[in-house]
């Protein structure tokens, strides 16, 4: 039986990775008000850098759900905090993509928020990828607004395909104005195309987010 999600080793583990990150990595940060309290929320974030998902996570004050690739639960230590901290495991070679996208939707239905990267992989060289439509599939059904999220840098602390960070440079994040579902889905009339429109909808928002701006010392 997997462990059940702790909300106390959740908050342990982003107060901790907070503390450590602020002072290492996180520069300037805008547009965090633009995530709504409450209510089922997509947080669709570009994807860089294995840091990218505790840099987004560590500052919000609501708990997010994140998916992650169904081999880091390798041994029992890993296992029981990926399950208490609420991730999603997903396995594309096998049937657990079904369990993950009903553990998506029902997390979304009852509330939660969800943090998903449209790319579906890291960029080798930091520039945004083209939308994957996946990420389509759960925003239309779900219907959940979205909140288009841009790591600037983070390729450089942790680029793919390197294992240690350079912690000299800082990463700065911008989250942008929620969307509603009448902004991004055209609705079933789009046909077999509908879940690829709403992806690169929601991909096109976050390429028109800007860096924030250095703040005043």
């Amino acid at each position: 039986m997997p462990a059940p999600y702790s909300p106390t080793i959740y908050h342990a583990s982003k107060t901790f990775a907070a503390g450590v990150l602020s002072q290492l990595l996180i520069g300037d940060v805008e547009g965090m008000r633009n995530v709504p309290a409450k209510g089922g929320v997509i947080l669709a974030v570009n994807h860089a850098s294995h840091f990218d998902p505790p840099l987004i996570g560590c500052l919000l004050r609501r708990h997010i759900n994140f998916f992650a690739r169904k081999t880091l639960w390798f041994n029992k230590a890993a296992s029981w905090w990926l399950d208490s901290v609420g991730t999603i495991p997903v396995d594309r070679d096998g049937d657990s993509d079904i369990k993950a996208m009903k553990a998506t939707l029902s997390t979304l239905k009852n509330g939660g928020l969800l943090s998903l990267f449209p790319e579906g992989t890291r960029s080798p060289d930091g520039k945004l990828q083209a939308a994957k439509p996946g990420i389509g599939l759960i925003a239309a059904k779900s219907q959940a607004t979205v909140i288009p999220c841009r790591i600037f840098n983070s390729n450089k602390v942790l680029s793919k395909g390197k294992v240690l960070p350079n912690f000299n440079l800082s990463v700065h994040m911008r989250y942008g104005k929620p969307l509603p579902p009448s902004a991004y889905d055209p609705g079933r009339e789009a046909g077999k195309e509908r879940y690829q429109i709403v992806a690169d909808r929601i991909m096109a928002e976050i390429a028109k987010l800007t860096r924030p701006r250095p703040q005043a010392i």
